[in-house]
């Protein structure tokens, strides 16, 4: 008979703990039948440099959709995504033409221009409800500054984490302050902080069902590969960079690695839910003055999100967004891999990924591009709304709320539920 375990079970040792999935052992009844359903996730990714429209929307709607260039990119994924075009918030056009970066979970109307203040985000709304069921109500990720699309009831910016180490470590190396710098030294030198608790992880095999054991051995080594790109990413910053006879661009910098941070991001996600130590996630992607480590791309990624319809910016500007998009594939693969309760952690888990622009080369925040993937919902369509009477994106963002169990009848803009 198998020793029931309390949902927060962590493992320790020396004074550090590791939270663990949601396991069979947690829950007697899971281990009887599959019939408790995992909580639901909210999970928002926006590249706020749009994406190039001819190769991201089919040219006719419904099922049976052409795929394009970006789509065939998450081919594997088909059927696990809803495409939706003609959706927009109203009143955009702030004060600059990126100042929409600031209101794409929001919808407050005015972005930046005077007197303007930010309203809730839809992110926080759930944060909101479900409090401290989880560690962290929500996380906030950026792929390289503060800045994010998150705010509070009073308008308040919720800065974000841009440092996926930093957020290794509040995860995961939990306990004394000098337990814990000692095990973030022992991750610079390569060893795990699995090794420290390798008693504990022996223990716990002894103690669960062999469901259990595999999705356990899968979770540690997640934890392992995350250790080691983030550990390897952090090498690079100490080694000098090659000689190369010619002088490097002014431009590039240390953050150049946009698609390196951006992945490093994603491998975080699935741990983070996986864990439970959060249910509600948010990324901007945020590249303004960079030019990003992609082959074939010599100028910055804004720059060319302005390609004026020139062809040789459009094609740098394809290859950055092609990379942007498969980082997202790979994030909906390892959702799908990973196990839990007798479902993958995207079943459970609804992802939003799009952008505040729909014309970046334009500044126009209208017929956004936008994507929902798993959550339980029925997918595998194009949806198309009138291109040039949006419908309102806050009903998609009512139907997610509702998705999370969280009843609602409204947010900001919205008319109603978004159904399809």
């Amino acid at each position: 008979m198998l020793r029931p375990l309390d949902r927060r079970t962590f493992l320790k040792a020396a004074g550090v703990s590791l939270a663990l999935p949601l396991l069979e052992a947690m829950n007697p009844a899971l281990a009887r039948a599959a019939t408790v359903a995992p909580p639901k996730r909210m999970v928002a990714i926006c590249t706020t440099l749009g994406l190039y429209s001819p190769s991201w929307f089919p040219k006719t709607p419904g099922a049976d959709y052409e795929s394009t260039e970006y789509l065939d990119l998450l081919k594997d994924h088909r059927k696990d995504f809803t495409l939706f075009s003609g959706l927009a918030h109203k009143g955009q056009a702030g004060a600059a033409g990126h100042s929409s970066e600031l209101t794409w979970l929001t919808a407050a109307q005015g972005p930046a221009l005077g007197g303007f203040r930010n309203t809730i985000s839809v992110d926080q709304v759930a944060a909101d409800q479900l409090g401290y069921t989880t560690r962290f109500p929500s996380v906030v990720f950026g792929s390289n500054i503060v800045m994010s699309q998150s705010y509070t009831g009073s308008g308040v910016m919720i800065p974000a984490e841009n440092h996926p180490a930093r957020m290794f470590s509040r995860l995961f190396l939990k306990g004394k302050p000098r337990e814990v710098e000692r095990q973030k030294r022992s991750l610079s030198d390569g060893r795990s902080i699995l090794d420290a608790l390798m008693s504990d992880t022996q223990s716990l095999h002894r103690h669960v069902s062999s469901a259990d054991k595999e999705q356990l051995d899968e979770f540690f080594t997640a934890v392992r590969d995350t250790e080691r790109n983030i550990t390897d990413a952090q090498a690079w910053s100490y080694n000098p960079k090659p000689a190369v006879g010619v002088a490097l661009p002014d431009d590039i910098s240390d953050k150049s690695n946009l698609l390196g941070r951006i992945q490093l991001l994603m491998d975080m996600i699935p741990l983070i839910i996986q864990t439970d130590s959060s249910r509600v996630i948010t990324v901007m992607i945020h590249d303004h003055r960079t030019v990003p480590q992609v082959e074939g791309v010599t100028r910055a990624h804004h720059f060319l999100s302005h390609h004026g319809k020139e062809e040789g910016k459009i094609e740098e500007l394809r290859k950055i967004e092609r990379e942007l998009v498969n980082c997202f594939g790979d994030l909906l693969t390892q959702l799908k891999q990973k196990k839990e309760a007798g479902e993958n952690l995207l079943d459970s888990s609804q992802v939003l990924f799009g952008s505040n622009l729909g014309n970046a080369n334009a500044h126009i925040p209208r017929d956004l591009p936008i994507l929902l993937a798993g959550g339980g919902f029925q997918h595998g369509s194009y949806v198309a709304h009138d291109g040039k009477e949006n419908a309102p994106l806050c009903n998609l963002f009512v139907t997610m709320l509702n998705n999370m169990g969280i009843e609602t009848e409204s947010f900001a803009q919205s008319t109603g539920a978004l159904s399809w």
